[in-house]
């Protein structure tokens, strides 16, 4: 799996082609916005989506920690959905996961969506706290915009990067990082995107399919 080494607070951190960031040093994956159950609450309404986007976000969880040594993931707000995020089908998928993965710790740092859906099932043993919360020189929050006294991590904007030739361009997640907050892009197989622009000062990492990478301004 492809990464981009870099240093924020002073700690190195990896940036992952797959929209997560991982602390090496605490073992700590941080993911933002994994929308558990939005297709669900989609279908709810009689919106005909795909099926599926639950065992998508399993995978690509599973995937990570097959990768790097994990003790510990922090969910930046929104974890579900709506609360139609609470179907039984969605949950005991949840479930057989969390039974796979049994020794690690997951911390839920409430967003938005959170609010409304409630908190998931006690049966996930999901830690669950507001922003901002602190884990050494870090900030994590669901808002980027948070008051906070470390370095801020935080997602719920879903950025996108607009790349454009002279006849066409292309929409890729990506990674906002300043110089007191990073933005992670949504991990969710079933999340939509918010282009942005970075500011002077900024920087922005798009990630492709495996690859993740700094667009130089």
């Amino acid at each position: 799996m492809s990464a981009h080494a870099i240093e924020l607070a002073g700690e190195s951190v990896l940036l992952l082609a797959q929209k997560a960031l991982y602390w090496p040093r605490q073992r700590t994956l941080a993911v933002a916005d994994i929308h558990f159950g939005k297709a669900a609450s989609f279908r709810a309404q009689g919106i005909p989506v795909p099926r599926g986007t639950t065992t998508q976000n399993l995978q690509a969880l599973d995937a990570l920690l097959a990768a790097h040594a994990v003790q510990r993931i922090v969910f930046l707000g929104d974890f579900l959905h709506a609360k139609a995020a609470h179907a039984r089908a969605t949950l005991q998928a949840m479930q057989a996961w969390r039974a796979r993965h049994a020794e690690l710790e997951l911390l839920l740092v409430r967003g938005n969506h959170d609010r409304h859906a409630g908190d998931p099932a006690s049966s996930l043993r999901i830690g669950v706290v507001d922003e901002p919360y602190s884990i050494g020189p870090f900030a994590f929050c669901h808002h980027p915009d948070t008051a906070a006294p470390g370095y801020v991590l935080a997602g719920h904007v879903h950025p996108v990067f607009v790349l454009r030739s002279a006849w066409e361009h292309l929409r890729l997640p990506c990674f906002l990082q300043g110089a007191a907050r990073m933005i992670l892009p949504s991990f969710g197989a079933f999340t939509g995107g918010h282009v942005v622009t970075p500011l002077p000062g900024e920087r922005i990492f798009l990630t492709a399919d495996d690859l993740v990478f700094p667009i130089e301004s």
